[in-house]
C-alpha cells in the first residue's frame, strides 16, 4: 500500500488509485500526485495487488472464472473505502480511480456498491464480465460523476463495453461523462489527467 498527500485523518478529499496488470502501485500513485498538484487537503491511496494482477483473466470473460481474485479486490477498495470513512472522508469525498485492469475494478465496485463517491474514473477500462450478461445490479450511485475515457481502438478495452458501461452505470443514476480518444492506444492522456484534477479540485474546495 502506497500512502501520501494528505494524512487521511482530516483530508478534505481521498483519491483510491487502481493499477493495472502488470503494473504496480507505484505506476498509479503518479497519476494520483498530477490529479493532486495544487490541491491541498488529498489524501492518496495506492494498493498493490499481489503479482501485479488484481485477477487473472480477461475482463471479458465469465465473472466465475475471475474468482474468487475478483471478488478478493473489490474487497480491498471496499476496505479503503471504509477507512477513509472511519478517518472521516466520507464516501462522497473519495474518487475511485483506475487505468486498465484497474479501472475496470473501479468501475465494477462503483456499480455493485451504489452510493454517492465523490467520482470515478475508468481510465482504459469497463465494467467486467461479457458483453450484455444481465447484471441485476440494483440501487443507485445518486449522481456520482462517472468519466469514462478510452481510445476508440484500444487493444484491451472494446469500444462497445465502454459503450454498454456507460449505459449501465448511467442508469444506475451516474452523471457520466464518456471520452472517446481516436487513436490514442492504451494510456492515459493530458485531457483526461486535467478532467481528474479539476474533479478533485473541486471536490477538496467544497468541504
Amino acid at each position: 500500500m502506497l500512502r501520501g498527500g494528505a494524512p487521511l485523518a482530516g483530508a478534505r478529499a481521498a483519491i483510491i488509485l487502481i493499477h493495472g496488470r502488470g503494473a504496480s502501485a507505484e505506476d498509479i500513485y503518479s497519476l494520483g500526485e498530477e490529479a493532486s498538484e495544487g490541491v491541498p487537503g488529498v489524501a492518496l491511496l495506492a494498493p498493490q495487488a499481489a503479482g501485479n494482477a488484481w485477477y487473472p483473466q480477461r475482463f471479458l470473460v465469465p465473472v466465475a472464472l475471475n474468482e474468487p481474485y475478483l471478488s478478493s479486490a473489490l474487497s480491498v477498495v471496499g476496505g479503503l473505502v471504509g477507512e477513509a470513512a472511519r478517518a472521516g472522508v466520507p464516501p462522497e469525498r473519495v474518487v475511485l480511480a483506475g487505468f486498465s485492469q484497474g479501472a475496470c475494478l473501479s468501475l465494477e465496485f462503483a456499480a455493485r456498491h451504489p452510493r454517492r463517491y465523490g467520482a470515478v474514473f475508468g481510465l482504459s477500462g469497463a465494467l467486467i464480465g461479457p458483453p450484455r450478461e444481465p447484471r441485476g445490479l440494483t440501487g443507485s450511485l445518486a449522481g456520482t460523476p462517472v468519466y469514462l475515457g478510452c481510445s476508440d481502438r484500444d487493444a484491451h478495452i472494446p469500444l462497445p463495453s465502454v459503450e454498454e458501461s456507460a449505459e449501465v452505470l448511467g442508469g444506475l443514476g451516474a452523471r457520466v461523462t464518456k471520452s472517446i480518444f481516436p487513436g490514442m492506444g492504451h494510456t492515459v492522456n493530458a485531457e483526461e489527467v486535467a478532467a481528474m484534477r479539476e474533479c478533485v479540485r473541486v471536490l477538496a474546495a467544497g468541504v
